[in-house]
């Protein structure tokens, strides 16, 4: 017996295999077909070049995500590696404790490739609690067909905004709008905002006192230009899209028949320029500014996080999946631009190298100009929480159906978003 047990130690010490249980890990995210496609191919990379490391793949679409995250991490069941909302980290980690903090996982994760900016983005306590893969913003796209046809340049200024809505309905018909921004997300509120943190250079949210910053009169003065844009035809008010019941705004027949001239959205969102046929086209515009403006109040964020959850058995290995999706040149290739422009330096050169990302591409272009406008002002994610913005365009809806003034409106949103932000801050 204790021949077969030295024995049984030197077949264990001499073989890897058997010395070092295998590593098994869990990685969850969302998205379409081709996003699945890709993860899944880089998963295999990585297990050919870790052959002890199992990873169980946990791919899915967007609707019911959050809910089963919130489960999991609820009963510590979560996956060691999971794709979030940059929203989230309020919901499940405020004091950074509900994520493991990747600052201690630094050796495994490169995390010099990282903007500065990038990374305070997703801290939370002094904890990292994640990497951002892209970032994304809402900027100005168009339907070059269109403005050609109303024989307008692309607005420039926030004058050059409100003067186009005549020209369109002049030249082209009641139908024809410039731009839309959407009924149901939080393009209203950001749109606005932008303006107001260019006149004022101020945040709207005070994250610290759980109220908001704007006076009465700026109030007055953030709903008044939402009246202004419906009243000189920018824009088609809420009321227009419920026409149309729950349909996409890219699936609406005006947009698809090329009367709506552009629209304010993600630059990492592909389905409006998808869904148009030719000689419609969707380019990038000048992004709206006010002559002085210091900041141009845009709205960005990652467009989305991987973490690591407190529950994981092995963070090392965990970080060192991170890294190779992120960071080495097989995972960057293999994964492409399936969750957009990584925000990796070394990820954006490989890609470059590869002829995968060129210059004169849309969402080239698009971040180049995120990196252009981005500024020093405070980008609140509470401008993404679903009660706040349910408040918001609940108040601009009983505007443009009459039940409101525009008075009312400004009087009233402030005390009942305000309500909402001391709950959930």
């Amino acid at each position: 017996m204790k021949k077969l047990l030295r024995y049984s130690a030197l077949l264990m010490m001499l073989s890897p295999a058997l010395s070092h249980a295998d590593t098994e890990m869990r990685f969850s995210w969302w998205g379409g077909n081709q996003r699945h496609e890709a993860t899944r191919a880089t998963i295999d990379q990585y297990k050919v070049q870790h052959p002890t490391v199992t990873i169980k793949a946990e791919p899915s679409g967007w609707d019911g995500y959050l809910s089963r995250v919130s489960t999991q991490l609820a009963g510590s069941t979560e996956p060691d590696v999971m794709q979030i909302n940059w929203n989230w980290l309020e919901l499940f980690s405020k004091n950074g404790e509900g994520f493991y903090d990747l600052n201690k996982l630094s050796q495994h994760i490169d995390l010099s490739q990282f903007t500065e900016q990038g990374k305070n983005l997703v801290t939370r306590g002094g904890k990292l609690n994640g990497i951002p893969i892209a970032l994304t913003a809402r900027l100005m796209y168009y339907n070059a067909n269109v403005w050609q046809q109303a024989g307008l340049e692309y607005p420039q200024t926030w004058d050059d905004i409100l003067k186009a809505g005549p020209v369109f309905k002049s030249k082209l018909g009641d139908d024809y709008y410039p731009f839309f921004l959407g009924a149901v997300d939080t393009s209203i509120l950001t749109f606005l905002n932008s303006y107001m943190v260019q006149k004022y250079n101020i945040a709207m949210i005070d994250e610290e006192k759980k109220q908001f910053n704007y006076t009465p009169e700026q109030w007055l003065e953030f709903f008044g230009l939402y009246k202004k844009l419906v009243d000189n035809h920018v824009i088609p008010s809420m009321k227009y899209f419920t026409a149309f019941g729950k349909a996409n705004a890219w699936e609406i027949r005006p947009w698809l028949e090329g009367k709506l001239g552009g629209t304010y959205i993600w630059t990492t969102e592909g389905t409006y320029a998808d869904s148009l046929k030719a000689p419609s086209k969707l380019v990038l515009g000048p992004y709206p500014m006010l002559p002085g403006a210091k900041d141009s109040g845009l709205f960005f964020k990652p467009s989305q996080i991987f973490s690591i959850g407190n529950s994981a058995k092995n963070p090392e290995e965990a970080a060192k999946f991170i890294n190779y999706m992120l960071n080495d040149p097989a995972g960057i290739k293999t994964m492409g631009l399936q969750r957009g422009i990584p925000l990796s330096k070394i990820a954006v050169a490989t890609l470059e190298k590869e002829g995968i990302l060129k210059s004169g591409d849309i969402q080239a272009q698009s971040l180049e100009q995120v990196n252009k406008l981005s500024g020093d002002v405070k980008v609140s994610s509470y401008f993404e929480n679903q009660k706040l913005l349910s408040v918001f365009l609940d108040y601009l809806q009983q505007y443009d159906y009459g039940k409101l003034s525009i008075e009312d409106v400004a009087a009233g949103f402030p005390k009942a978003g305000e309500r909402v932000l001391k709950r959930i801050i």
